[in-house]
């Protein structure tokens, strides 16, 4: 969860994942069009994101595609939700002295 948080916590990289969620798949020079970024940098941040998962690259020689992993970005959105869920409503807290899960006295 960690990698594919570290991936979006670029906000270009959040505007890729914005414009993939709404087309079925797209080149990376279609990207940059969208992004206005110089191609190398765009190429970049959609490697970060393929790295990550979050995105799939389909090779072709002609135009390579990029679309949106939404099965990853669904997992990733649960687990997120649970974690933060499992902050947030949390039984009684513990003391920093004692150990995780003694509930206090």
């Amino acid at each position: 969860m960690a990698e594919r948080l570290q991936a979006l916590a670029h906000p270009v990289r959040l505007k890729i994942l914005r414009m993939l969620a709404h087309r079925d798949a797209c080149c990376c020079k279609d990207v940059v069009l969208e992004i206005g970024l110089a191609q190398s940098t765009v190429s970049q941040h959609l490697r970060t994101l393929v790295q990550a998962g979050l995105v799939v690259y389909q090779p072709d020689r002609q135009a390579s595609r990029y679309s949106l992993d939404e099965q990853a970005v669904s997992h990733l959105a649960a687990d997120l939700g649970g974690l933060l869920e499992s902050c947030c409503v949390a039984p009684k807290k513990a003391r920093c002295d004692e150990p995780v899960g003694a509930g206090g006295r």
